[in-house]
Parts: structure tokens; C-alpha cells; sequence
């Protein structure tokens, strides 16, 4: 409080000081009630980075909680021409794969123009109807205009309609252009099987195209003539045949997807083997996050002793310490590392070379035992680590509870609502308290003004006196 410089003149006597004395005796009440709130507005905090260092934690559990990492298999194909992939349970096995034609996408070309913006329709065609027909039996209407009868616009018209194939122009020399219609999917079943104008038959016969009228060696018999022919892939597997609209082929091999890049020379084979990678970097993972997870309840809960006799607590000390959320959340979290309820073999982490520090509780992990492990039996440590993925299985157990601690009624928001409601009693508190002062301070403020006022008048009044009764000696004296 800023010191009152007025305050004594009339009496003679340091009322400034005095108040401000009085001042900061009474704010001194006031630090309690601020070191409550710097504890709890610390705790909120914490309990932030609790929730923060949870979800880290969950992301690596829910990464390890999938039974597919456990059945992972890799293809590996000894040709360039074609690879594969895998996904769900495959069986570890060889496959004899001779890829004899690639799926290609028909493409159609009209005849040479002169110029791709000039109308070639007939100008005094009312309407127009452009008939695009697939081999599928889907079909789409494109209406025209005269002025979208050019190469250009009809490549426009056809792109913006859907229509299965895609247009575009090919100069192919200075004032000539041709007319280009691919076929948006490979195979036969994709392909064009007409192309009319009703309306125009001028137009008609520029564009127009009858699969049936198609002369099989040239391409040609149409106004638009076939320039790459449609067909499907065609492989063997086993030697036993495949016919396929796409060169990505996932229905022929259950749980394989061949992508086909070229023919093949005879036979290559497509070896599908067993891959523990995925679930070895998972696991790794896993107990990365768990033993940062761990350092994080350290420093929420370190404590440094202080000398014996001492009030005050280390500054370095972490905010949840003796928390009983953290605590409980904690204990529940080591207790859910071992899986008693397994049906197979494995029960505990330190079967697959996973062992726990008994001072820190951190982890550490052997990758050569977990590797063995893996190996040996992949589908007995998915039942230990993910079990059905209900309700067993330590990843399972773990994903349910921590879902359950970070939900907006889990219990560390209700320990973040507690606090809230602390905080929030205290500031009430500490302004409360606050006016109380500052209204005692203004009353002891108009008691020393008061004080002073009457000090003055007194003193004024004790000057007149003595002066009155100096003036009557000295005229006593005089006579």
C-alpha cells in the first residue's frame, strides 16, 4: 500500500507509517490462502499432464491391441512383373504365378479435323443426343448443343458427364486433331460397345461407333475406330487359369492382392512367409510408451526431503504427490501387465523377454527372446497380449480402463473438477477477505485523519492559550 505522506502533520506523530504497518499485518492473512491457490492451480495443471501422458500411452496400446499383427505374413514375388500384398490370416505357402496378358483400357479415335473448336454437327439440327454405351450394359445421354459439336466441345460435354470413358485431343499435326475416348477401367466388361447422335446424323458420322462393325485385324469400320483394344488380365496360379477386368487382382487368392506389372517368361513364384516385424515393433513401442509413461508419475509425484524442522517443501516437488488418482491409476496400470486368464502358455510379459526393473518399474525388453517367442508361437502371445479383444487380453484390459480414466466423467476429470471447485472457494476467499481489509484499512485511514484534525485543533488551541497568557504577564509585569 502506497505510504500516506499526509497523515501526521496536525498531530506531531509517523501515522503514515503506522497505517502501512497496520496494512501489511493484515495482507499477511492473505498468503495462505495464495499459496492454496498456486498448489492448486499447479495440481490443475498436473492433472493435464496426466491426461496428456495417458493418451500417449493409449496410442501405443491400441497399436499393440490388434490380433492381425500377431497373423502378419509377407509375399515376396522373384519377378519384377508382378508383386503382392497381404492382409488378414494367410497361410505361410509358395504359389507358381505365370502372368501371360495385362487388363488394358480400350481407347477409340476419330478421324482427322481439320480444327478442334470449328462445329462439325449439322447446324440446323434442333437438338442433338450423344449415346455413350458400355459392354457392361450401363449407359449415358449427353445432350449438345451446336456449339458444343467441335472436339472440344464434345471432349468437355463427355468429361463433365461420367459417362466411363474419358476425352481428350490429340494434335497430331499442324490442323489436324483427332478425338480420344479411353475407357476410365481396364478390362473387356469396361469397354465401348456404341457411340450414337440422334439428331445429327452429321455428327454421327464423325463420331459414331458399333463394337459389332469392328474389323478385328485393322480396328476399323467405324467413324471412330479402335485404336487399343480392351481386354482383361490373364494369369495362372497353380496352373490353374485367372481372367480379371483389373491388374489389380484382390478375389483370386484369399487374403493376397496380385498387382500385376507385366507378363512373365514361364512360372515366378509368390513366396508368402510369416513377418513378426510388425508385432516387434508394436511391442517395442509399447514399452517405450509405458516407460514414459512411468517417468511422468515420477516427476508428478517426486519429493525431495527438507531439514528437519523445516516448514517449507521443496520448489522442485511434483504437484500430485500422495494423489490418490494418479496413485490408484498407477497401481491398477502394473497390475494389468500380466494376463493369469491367458489360454495358452504365455501368462506373463517376461515369457516373451519383457522383465520389469523391481526399483523403477520400468521395462526392458529382449528382442532376440521376443523374436524366438514370436516365431515359435505368434498366436499363443496374441492371446496372452490382446486375447478376444472383448474383454482378456492385457492391451484389451488396458484399452478399457484407460478409455474409463480419460472419458469426460473418468476419474481424473472428477479430480480436475474438485480442484476447480477449490480454486474457486479460495478466490472467493481471498477477495472476501481482501474488501475486509481494505475497509478496515480505510476506517483505521479516517480514525488517524480524525486523529490528526484533532491533535491540530488542540495544539492550535494550546499556541493561543500559552500566547494569551504570556501577553497578560508581561502587561502584569509593566505596571
Amino acid at each position: 500500500m502506497a505510504t500516506i505522506t499526509n497523515l501526521g502533520v496536525g498531530s506531531g506523530l509517523n501515522l503514515s507509517d503506522i497505517l502501512d504497518s497496520l496494512s501489511t499485518a493484515e495482507k499477511a492473512s492473505l498468503t495462505p490462502i495464495s499459496t492454496q491457490q498456486s498448489a492448486y492451480t499447479a495440481k490443475l495443471s498436473a492433472y493435464g499432464t496426466l491426461s496428456s501422458a495417458l493418451t500417449t500411452f493409449q496410442t501405443a496400446n491400441t497399436a499393440l491391441n490388434s490380433a492381425d499383427l500377431f497373423s502378419a505374413t509377407t509375399a515376396t514375388s522373384s519377378s519384377s512383373a508382378f508383386s503382392a500384398t497381404t492382409s488378414g490370416t494367410v497361410v505361410a505357402g509358395k504359389y507358381n504365378v505365370a502372368v501371360t496378358q495385362l487388363a488394358q483400357a480400350q481407347t477409340l479415335t476419330s478421324a482427322v479435323q481439320t480444327s478442334n473448336t470449328t462445329a462439325l454437327g449439322d447446324s440446323s439440327a434442333t437438338s442433338r443426343t450423344l449415346t455413350i454405351k458400355l459392354a457392361d450394359g450401363t449407359s449415358k445421354d449427353i445432350a449438345l448443343t451446336t456449339d458444343q459439336t467441335s472436339l472440344t466441345g464434345m471432349r468437355d460435354a463427355i468429361n463433365g458427364a461420367s459417362a466411363g470413358v474419358s476425352a481428350s485431343i490429340i494434335k497430331v499435326a499442324d490442323g489436324s486433331y483427332r478425338l480420344s475416348l479411353t475407357s476410365s477401367k481396364t478390362g473387356e466388361a469396361n469397354a465401348v460397345s456404341s457411340i450414337s447422335v440422334s439428331g445429327d446424323d452429321t455428327l454421327n458420322n464423325i463420331v459414331g461407333f458399333d463394337s459389332t462393325k469392328v474389323d478385328a485385324d485393322t480396328g476399323e469400320g467405324n467413324p471412330m475406330s479402335v485404336s487399343v483394344q480392351a481386354q482383361d488380365a490373364e494369369l495362372t496360379v497353380n496352373n490353374v487359369k485367372i481372367t480379371n477386368s483389373s491388374n489389380t487382382i484382390s478375389d483370386a487368392l484369399e487374403g493376397i492382392t496380385l498387382n500385376l506389372n507385366d507378363t512373365t517368361t514361364g512360372n515366378q513364384t509368390l513366396t508368402v512367409a510369416q513377418d513378426t516385424s510388425k508385432a516387434t515393433t508394436a511391442i517395442s513401442n509399447f514399452v517405450t510408451a509405458y516407460n514414459s509413461l512411468l517417468d511422468q508419475f515420477s516427476s508428478l509425484t517426486k519429493y525431495t526431503a527438507v531439514d528437519v524442522g523445516s516448514d517449507a517443501q521443496d520448489t522442485s516437488n511434483g504437484a500430485l504427490i500422495g494423489d490418490s488418482t494418479l496413485r490408484t491409476i498407477q497401481t491398477q496400470i502394473k497390475s494389468m501387465l500380466t494376463n493369469s486368464a491367458s489360454t495358452s502358455t504365455y501368462k506373463t510379459l517376461a515369457q516373451i523377454g519383457i522383465t520389469s526393473d523391481p526399483t523403477t518399474g520400468e521395462l526392458t525388453l529382449d528382442s532376440d527372446k521376443l523374436s524366438t517367442e514370436l516365431t515359435k508361437d505368434p498366436d499363443g502371445i496374441k492371446q496372452m497380449i490382446v486375447g478376444d479383444g472383448k474383454t482378456t487380453g492385457i492391451t484389451t484390459t488396458l484399452a478399457t480402463n484407460l478409455t474409463s480414466w480419460l472419458s469426460s466423467t473418468g476419474s481424473i476429470q472428477s479430480a480436475k473438477d474438485g480442484v476447480s471447485k477449490t480454486l474457486n472457494n479460495l478466490t472467493e476467499q481471498y477477495n472476501d477477505m481482501s474488501t475486509r481489509i481494505d475497509n478496515m484499512i480505510a476506517r483505521y485511514k479516517a480514525q488517524f485523519t480524525q486523529l490528526d484534525i484533532t491533535m491540530s485543533s488542540l495544539n492550535n488551541t494550546s499556541s493561543y492559550l500559552t500566547q494569551q497568557f504570556d501577553t497578560s504577564s508581561s502587561s502584569s509585569s509593566s505596571s
